[in-house]
């Protein structure tokens, strides 16, 4: 797709509404009945927007995205629409008004802002994503609080808006960039437009290493349902400050610069801390919160004898602690009668799913068991359990 200018004509958007849900079995028999009437490179930029669309609606919903206009990489780069209506909704709250959105891509952040009642600058270089966010502006009723500018973010004066909103390009034609410099724009150009603006909020990879976090920027790393989608770097807020948020809610987990939590034996729960939280390095405000400690020191298990309800980890009851042996597990969900099988891990080198294939290759009943493949004081071990369900804290008691 090189040009979204025939699809926006009345004829062009006719063919969205006709090929809207076409099943990709069905792609091959409706463009033949549909270039009986219509060019057919106007057919098949019809049919290309409604996978596209279809793709999109996890991350911005069937209403949405059935209106929206996407570009391939727009739609494999945009913001989940639920992480850009919190960070929009905390640009609220900071008293902002206006925002220059650099690097605005398909216009997802955008949208987000629009609807929080905030003004945008929208500004993307290249032609075809900008159009395809001034297409989504005026679709979703927001043109007159959304600006979209095709232009170089470099070249941009935001001087004239309360904040700035940076999202880099991370993806090349070799994939995903890791390296901050290597974004486009690169991280430190990012930051200075940032430290020039009253306020800011700079998008990252949520891999980013935490010495690479610049000192005036407060760092906070955002899960939505459980997915670690983005870090986030906010200036003008507080300057050396952690957090971890959780979507939906939003909960969000404050760093008090607690030390790493000590190992302990393992108690009868384990807690898999929330990925928002682990990236953030904050497993010691969990641990300290559940009066817990580590498994391992390099592993981000917390143990403890009591379950305490905590929206930042997923709490397990332990059943058993074993020394890792393939035979051993498979003998014991034989004997368990257990026909599913979760198979979770952190600092092993085993597989999940060939584990899976090799100790459960057919239900043996109707039982579930979850298995936990890791370290244990250093050594290799399968720790077997269940979510823990809900009622009176557990007081002290170990697995066999």
């Amino acid at each position: 797709m090189t040009d979204l200018a025939p699809l926006l004509t009345p004829e062009g958007l006719a063919l969205l509404d006709a090929v809207r849900g076409t099943a990709p079995s069905d792609e091959l028999a409706v463009a033949t009945r549909l270039r009986r009437d219509h060019p057919a490179e106007l057919v098949s930029a019809a049919l290309g927007q409604a996978r596209l669309r279809q793709r999109a609606v996890a991350k911005f919903g069937a209403k949405d995205a059935g209106r929206m206009f996407f570009t391939p990489n727009g739609v494999e780069q945009s913001t989940r629409a639920s992480v850009a209506a919190y960070r929009a909704g905390r640009l609220k709250e900071l008293g902002v008004t206006s925002v220059a959105d650099l690097c605005c891509g398909i216009g997802g952040d955008a949208i987000a802002l629009a609807r929080a009642g905030i003004r945008v600058l929208a500004v993307d270089r290249d032609p075809v994503t900008a159009a395809a966010a001034r297409a989504n502006a005026e679709a979703l009723g927001l043109a007159d609080l959304v600006d979209v500018r095709e232009a170089d973010v470099t070249e941009v004066d935001t001087s004239g808006y309360d904040a700035v909103f940076v999202d880099p390009a991370r993806r090349g034609g070799r994939g995903r960039i890791f390296d901050p410099e290597a974004y486009s724009p690169p991280l430190s150009w990012a930051v200075g437009a940032a430290l020039a603006a009253p306020r800011a909020a700079l998008k990252i990879a949520p891999g980013v290493p935490h010495e690479a976090v610049p000192p005036e920027a407060e760092a906070e790393w955002i899960s939505d349902g459980g997915d670690v989608k983005e870090a986030v770097l906010w200036f003008g807020t507080a300057p050396g400050a952690v957090r971890a948020t959780l979507l939906p809610g939003p909960r969000t987990l404050l760093g008090t610069g607690l030390p790493n939590p000590a190992v302990r034996t393992l108690g009868r729960y384990l807690y898999e801390p929330d990925g928002a939280v682990i990236r953030a390095h904050l497993v010691a405000e969990v641990a300290e919160e559940l009066d817990g400690g580590l498994v391992d020191e390099t592993i981000a298990y917390v143990t403890a004898d009591a379950l305490r309800p905590t929206p930042y980890a997923t709490a397990y009851e332990i059943t058993d602690q074993l020394p890792f042996n393939v035979k051993r597990l498979k003998a014991l969900l034989r004997e368990r009668e257990v026909g599913i099988l979760t198979v979770k891990k952190r600092g092993s080198a085993v597989e999940p799913e060939e584990l899976r294939r090799k100790v459960l290759p057919k239900p043996h009943g109707p039982h579930a068991t979850t298995v936990f493949l890791t370290r244990v004081a250093g050594a290799p071990t399968m720790l077997l359990g269940a979510p823990a369900s809900p009622g009176p804290a557990a007081t002290a008691g170990g697995p066999s």
